[in-house]
């Protein structure tokens, strides 16, 4: 790939307009094991919210699950006209990672990345997920384009990104420069600014160290790392210094607080921590940063904590033009994922 003099498109930011979202629906029990009964009523919940002020493209995987899926729709009031049926095997539910990364060209018209996707390098069973771009592009408007570098194809999730629409793009170091769950191996971080540069309009990148405690992504910036204004970044932070997550997220905090966009720094709003969650036996990676930015409203993943009400606060402070709503996700993130991740937006 040839020294970049301008980036070819622009990734905007999701609090940006939106044309629909694209969200899977729930058909891998293995993913919750013991606790897939109510995963599907969740879903169904969230689609209704989301449909309220846009479209909603859902993945499924059959004809024969439409009419279950509309009782579960119906009994959330959800309005059916703004749901629109997908039919696309996959073999699990999370779209921001499979699905397709919406850019603009610079006509400003709609293009569809297809990065190549390995089930986080972790997963055998990705093949499908791998063929979902191409199997739905035609409900989309927009050219599909399938980034390589040096001939290569590359993989990238969505949740492995975030960006301020304006040039500038937070990631991870674990997540793509680790030799644990490596995505791309032929890739060093100067190859990967140039991938941002080119594909996202990123004129920078903010390099984070580690994400959190029980992702099973390895280091996604989904779950520590947004911004929710061109200048501003909400950022996971652990207050208890005894817990696994404190260094690592009070690394990122000591990073981001030396990051400087045109002489002022980058403002900062540190989100709280959920108390540790385990399932099972197992530390799962429950985050309020999992948030979803859509028209008019923010999904915000809850724990049943005591935080909860700290961090709804602070939502409605700072979105004071959206409606927080907040969705329950102690079930939900026993897959290792929540709001965020089962959603990919598609933008106006």
């Amino acid at each position: 790939m040839p020294r970049i003099k301008k980036s070819l498109f622009r990734m905007p930011a999701e609090w940006e307009r939106q044309q629909s979202t694209l969200i899977g629906w729930p058909y891998n029990k293995n993913d919750w094991p013991g606790k897939f009964k109510n995963i599907p009523k969740l879903f169904a919940k969230i689609i209704s919210k989301i449909a309220i002020s846009q479209r909603v493209n859902l993945v499924i995987k059959n004809q024969k699950s439409i009419n279950t899926i509309k009782k579960l729709l119906n009994k959330n009031n959800a309005k059916l006209q703004n749901i629109k049926f997908v039919i696309c095997k996959t073999d699990r539910v999370w779209m921001r990672d499979t699905g397709p990364i919406f850019v603009k060209d610079e006509k400003n018209q709609n293009i569809l990345l297809n990065w190549k996707f390995n089930g986080w390098a972790k997963y055998k069973n990705y093949r499908a997920d791998n063929k979902v771009n191409l199997r739905i592009k035609n409900h989309y408007k927009g050219k599909v384009i399938s980034p390589k570098f040096n001939k290569k194809p590359i993989v990238l999730e969505g949740g492995a990104i975030d960006v301020n629409g304006k040039g500038l793009l937070l990631t991870t170091k674990e997540c793509l420069l680790s030799k644990i769950q490596q995505r791309n191996s032929f890739l060093k971080i100067k190859n990967y600014n140039l991938i941002f540069k080119k594909f996202f309009g990123a004129k920078k990148v903010i390099w984070l160290n580690k994400g959190i405690v029980g992702d099973d992504t390895h280091g996604h910036v989904d779950d520590i790392a947004r911004f929710v204004k061109s200048n501003k970044v909400f950022l996971a932070y652990e207050n208890n210094k005894k817990d696994e997550n404190y260094k690592n997220l009070d690394e990122n905090f000591k990073i981001l607080k030396k990051i400087k966009i045109d002489s002022s720094q980058i403002k900062i709003k540190k989100i709280p921590m959920p108390r540790p969650i385990f399932i099972d036996k197992v530390r799962v990676p429950a985050s309020y940063l999992n948030f979803y930015i859509f028209n008019k409203f923010v999904l915000l993943p809850t724990f049943n904590d005591p935080k909860d009400k700290i961090v709804i606060k602070i939502f409605k402070k700072e979105f004071n033009n959206r409606k927080i709503i907040p969705v329950d996700c102690s079930e939900l993130i026993w897959g290792f994922g929540a709001i965020h991740c089962l959603t990919q937006q598609e933008p106006k």
